[in-house]
C-alpha cells in the first residue's frame, strides 16, 4: 500500500492506493497540508472498475477493452474523490476546459464529436493566450464569486492540462454543423447535456447533490450551443460569441 497526499480543488486528499504508479500518476498535485478527507483502494474497487468499462463497451457494440489494474486504480481513486467533492459543492464534469485571458470556456458534447479538436483550434488561434486546464474531467469548484475550472490529473489520453484553477466564463455544448454559429441556450434546453456529462454516484442523495450543484451552477454561469465544423474560424466565432 502507498499512500500519498494530493491538492485537487485546493482540498487536500490522502490516497491509500494499491500501487506506485498512482503517485506517479498525480506527481503534478503531491503536496504536504493535512488531509481534508482519505480514500483507500482495495482489488475490489479495481473489479468494479473493470467490470463497468465492459458493460460500456458491449452497450456501445465495441470490443471490450483490456486495461491493467493499475490503469483500473487511478479511475478508481477519482470515483471514490468526486463522491466525496460533491459534498464540497464540487463537481467532476466531463470536456474540454480551455482558459483565454483568464476565463475558461468548457466544451462539452458527446464522445467523439471533437471537443479536443475545437480545443486544439482555439490554441492555434490564440497562441499563448490560450491555456488548456483539462482536456478530460475538470472540476468544477462553486465559490461565492463564481465557479472555478480546476485542473486535475485526469486530463485525457493526451495529457492536456495544468494544475490551476480559473473562473469559469461559460458552458458550450458542442455539436457538428458546415457553418459555424453559436447561439446562448436555457436551462431547459441544456439541462440534459449537463446532467449526461456530470458524475453520478448512483444513490439518491447523490442525485440530490447533482441536480442542486448544477442549479447553482446555472444560475452562475452563461450556456452555448456551438454548431461548428474543424476551420480555425470556428474557434474565432466561438469565442466573439461568447466573450460577452
Amino acid at each position: 500500500m502507498t499512500t500519498f497526499t494530493i491538492s485537487l480543488a485546493d482540498f487536500c486528499v490522502e490516497i491509500n492506493s494499491i500501487f506506485e504508479t498512482t503517485r506517479t500518476f498525480c506527481k503534478d498535485y503531491l503536496c504536504e497540508g493535512v488531509p481534508e478527507f482519505s480514500v483507500s483502494i482495495s482489488q475490489k474497487d479495481i473489479t468494479f472498475e473493470r467490470e463497468k468499462s465492459a458493460k460500456e463497451d458491449l452497450l456501445e457494440g465495441i470490443p471490450i477493452r483490456q486495461f491493467s489494474d493499475e490503469y483500473l486504480e487511478t479511475l478508481a481513486v477519482y470515483r471514490k474523490i468526486c463522491t466525496k467533492l460533491l459534498e464540497r459543492e464540487t463537481l467532476l464534469f466531463h470536456g474540454s476546459a480551455v482558459a483565454v485571458d483568464g476565463e475558461v470556456y468548457l466544451f462539452t458534447a458527446k464522445s467523439g464529436t471533437g471537443k479536443s479538436t475545437h480545443t486544439a483550434l482555439w490554441r492555434q488561434v490564440f497562441g499563448d493566450r490560450a491555456v488548456m486546464i483539462n482536456d478530460d474531467k475538470p472540476l468544477l469548484k462553486l465559490t461565492p464569486k463564481g465557479v472555478l475550472v480546476c485542473g486535475t490529473p485526469w486530463n485525457g489520453k493526451h495529457g492536456l492540462g495544468c494544475n490551476k484553477m480559473v473562473p469559469l466564463k461559460a458552458i458550450c455544448i458542442l455539436e457538428r454543423a458546415e457553418r459555424n454559429a453559436v447561439t446562448s441556450v436555457n436551462v431547459a434546453e441544456a439541462l440534459p447535456m449537463l446532467m449526461q456529462q456530470s458524475f453520478r454516484t448512483g444513490t439518491p442523495g447523490g442525485t440530490v447533490l447533482l441536480f442542486e450543484i448544477l442549479d447553482k451552477l446555472t444560475e452562475r454561469v452563461q450556456l452555448y450551443r456551438l454548431g461548428c465544423n474543424m476551420d480555425p474560424q470556428a474557434a474565432v466565432v466561438a469565442y466573439e460569441g461568447m466573450k460577452g
